[in-house]
């Protein structure tokens, strides 16, 4: 069957159009933040710089796109139409003349929704196993710089080892599909997302342990709440069927919160190691606050600036990692759209048919740019303050 396009023209404005959602979010955004910046704190900060501007903008277009993937997509992901088999950008599918406007795949799926619902992924994966590896990291990392001696150079050999380990190879070791057989997996997921329970509980206790009312509401809250992640996530036995991950993405998640730990807990000790010497850190010891009252309430506070621009570095590093293991076949399930599997899907056929690969590595490239650029306007703010 001849198939009908539409020009090059046609194809821009039709990606215009299918982003309205997009647009309209970020311009209330934007425009909101700009008007209120003052109020804003260090994120308002960031649009006193172009560098800053472009870094938020360019996050925010692919955190809409994610949000509103259903709305921007013409098509599922998955759907195979046999016509549209390596159709050129700007192919019309006969049938409901909607236009594939990046082109199809060589299994006939729409290159842009794919594009598109691969943004859901990285979004979701990259900033949430970021998270989890700052938990771990921040909880270590204090006590380690805090108290020193044993305790540091045992979590210091730990960091130590892993760090040496190369990565890459290790990530082949942790993601390869056999491993999913054995209980690693599931074992080190039950051992990290403790962390986030373990953090937030002692952080209440330390700052509400002589208002018991407000302190057994938190803590309630915490163990209730974390509990229900922690079952969903670690057994997938989550009763209101809401909080799952598939067996792939769990192993992943676990990888990079394994290989990330390690990097985060060295930042973490060396700052702690530093504020532990400053006035306020005596004054509170002079009060007779405890240790985890003064690392939590008095040494993580003034180490937040380094932490959220290596959080933004961080989210970037993952996002390349997840594209580069989706390239590798170590990623996703073979039918995701992830960008990673994408790019290597494209790359087989990249002598006949280069469209297919473009629009993943532009996706890639793009947000892994946003990050850095916001990265290097919040180390600009951090160092002013």
């Amino acid at each position: 069957m001849q198939l009908e396009y539409v020009g090059t023209l046609g194809v821009i404005l039709g990606v215009i159009a299918r982003f309205w959602p997009t647009w309209l979010a970020i311009a209330l955004v934007m425009g909101s933040s700009f008007y209120f910046k003052k109020k804003l704190g260090l994120y308002g900060q960031l649009f006193d710089s172009g560098v800053g501007i472009a870094g938020v903008g360019i996050c925010l277009f692919w955190l809409f796109t994610a949000i509103f993937a259903s709305t921007i997509s013409p098509f599922n992901p998955l759907e195979q139409i046999v016509v549209m088999k390596d159709a050129l950008p700007g192919a019309i599918e006969p049938a409901t003349h909607k236009v594939f406007l990046f082109g199809g795949d060589k299994l006939a799926r729409d290159v842009f929704s794919r594009m598109v619902y691969g943004s859901q992924i990285v979004l979701i994966i990259a900033p949430a196993a970021t998270a989890f590896a700052l938990m771990v990291g921040i909880t270590l990392g204090l006590p380690a710089g805090y108290y020193g001696g044993r305790i540091d150079s045992f979590l210091s050999f730990l960091a130590n080892l892993v760090l040496a380990f190369p990565v890459i190879l290790l990530f082949y070791l942790l993601v390869t599909p056999g491993i999913m057989d054995t209980p690693i997996p599931y074992g080190m997921a039950g051992l990290f997302f403790l962390f986030p329970i373990i953090f937030f509980c002692t952080l209440f206790w330390t700052r509400f342990k002589k208002r018991p009312d407000r302190l057994y509401l938190l803590l309630g809250i915490t163990l209730i709440l974390g509990g229900w992640v922690y079952v969903g996530l670690v057994f997938d036995a989550d009763p209101l069927g809401i909080v799952h991950i598939d067996p792939n993405q769990l192993n992943i998640f676990v990888a990079v919160v394994f290989a990330s730990s390690p990097g985060v807990f060295r930042i973490v000790r060396g700052l702690t190691m530093d504020i532990k010497t400053r006035d306020y850190v005596a004054a509170a010891q002079t009060r007779g606050e405890s240790p985890w009252y003064i690392m939590l309430w008095e040494v993580l506070p003034n180490a937040r600036g380094p932490l959220i621009v290596d959080a933004c570095l961080r989210i970037g590093y993952t996002t390349i990692l997840l594209g580069t293991l989706g390239y590798f076949g170590l990623g996703l399930a073979p039918e995701s759209p992830d960008w990673g599997t994408a790019i290597k899907d494209a790359s087989r056929l990249l002598r006949s048919f280069i469209h297919p690969a473009l629009p993943p590595t532009i996706a890639l490239m793009s947000f892994v740019l946003g990050l850095n650029l916001l990265a290097d306007s919040l180390r600009e703010q951090s160092m002013k303050d």
